[in-house]
């Protein structure tokens, strides 16, 4: 009896190591791919006077490393339709995306240059905001109506000297039970850069080989008052089975308002999550 108890110990012992090692390994992996971004990044910013020539060369960086952060993530990704966005390096597009984790950014990194909208208070944030900033994302002030003009400005601008810009109008990170109702003013962009917006639906389908469910989903969505290190540490390691889609590209823009366009790009992206 004290035999079998012994060997179950030990046999325990040996799980939780080999756990502990995989867990390392990975954290080391992640980190020299953060050190790597960021080297890259900063000598890009000390060699690289033109701001548009820094931003090509801050988005392609970030496009080369998500592609690493995808196999160090364990991200298994099933994308459906990409020619639609590859037909945006012919003409640049105001791309349009549910969103539920930083992981997000990575998947859509990793299949083209982009430029990110992300929040100011993202770019407050030590650590967060020093990837954002050398990843060459765009800012805006959700709580500062008095700024949008100026924003909205400023993202027409980039669109028009031939970028992709990525915005993920839900306003936040969700739970990812839903596609949550979007915030309609900065597609004024789509207007004002008279561009195309095209749709796209992100969707983690399993961890480890288990469906998503309210058991396992925090592991991935991360949203609320969740810390990033904490939840970052609790993602290592696990298997990640996600889809993404490509939709249907909303092109006839002028004539149309903002709301109508928001509300054409919401259906397609919500009625395609219940859907997968």
């Amino acid at each position: 009896m004290l035999v079998t108890c012994r060997k179950k110990s030990c046999a325990n012992l040996g799980k939780t190591d080999s756990a502990a090692v995989k867990a390392c390994f990975c954290f080391f992996r992640h980190l020299l791919l953060i050190l790597e971004f960021f080297f890259r990044g900063w000598i890009i910013a000390l060699c690289t006077k033109d701001p548009i020539l820094r931003r090509k060369r801050n988005i392609q960086n970030t496009s080369r490393v998500a592609k690493k952060f995808l196999k160090a993530f364990q991200i298994e990704l099933k994308p459906q339709h990409l020619q639609r966005l590859n037909d945006c390096q012919d003409r640049p597009c105001l791309l349009v995306a549910n969103h539920v984790s930083y992981t997000d950014i990575i998947i859509l990194a990793s299949l083209q240059n982009l430029v990110f909208i992300t929040s100011v208070e993202m770019g407050n944030n030590p650590f967060l905001g020093t990837i954002t900033r050398l990843g060459g994302s765009l800012y805006t002030d959700r709580r500062k109506h008095l700024s949008l003009k100026t924003e909205i400005q400023n993202f027409t601008a980039v669109i028009k000297q031939g970028f992709n810009v990525v915005l993920f109008p839900e306003g936040t990170s969700s739970d990812g039970t839903t596609v949550r109702e979007f915030r309609r003013s900065l597609f004024q962009i789509a207007l004002n850069a008279d561009c195309p917006i095209l749709p796209v639906c992100i969707k983690y389908q399993s961890i480890d080989h288990q469906k998503l469910s309210d058991r396992n989903r925090d592991l991935i969505c991360w949203y609320g008052n969740m810390t990033f290190l904490p939840h970052f540490m609790k993602l290592l390691g696990h298997k990640i089975s996600a889809e993404i889609r490509i939709l249907e590209p909303i092109v006839q823009i002028q004539g149309k308002t903002r709301s109508e366009l928001s509300e054409a790009a919401y259906r397609q992206i919500h009625d395609s999550y219940h859907a997968m």
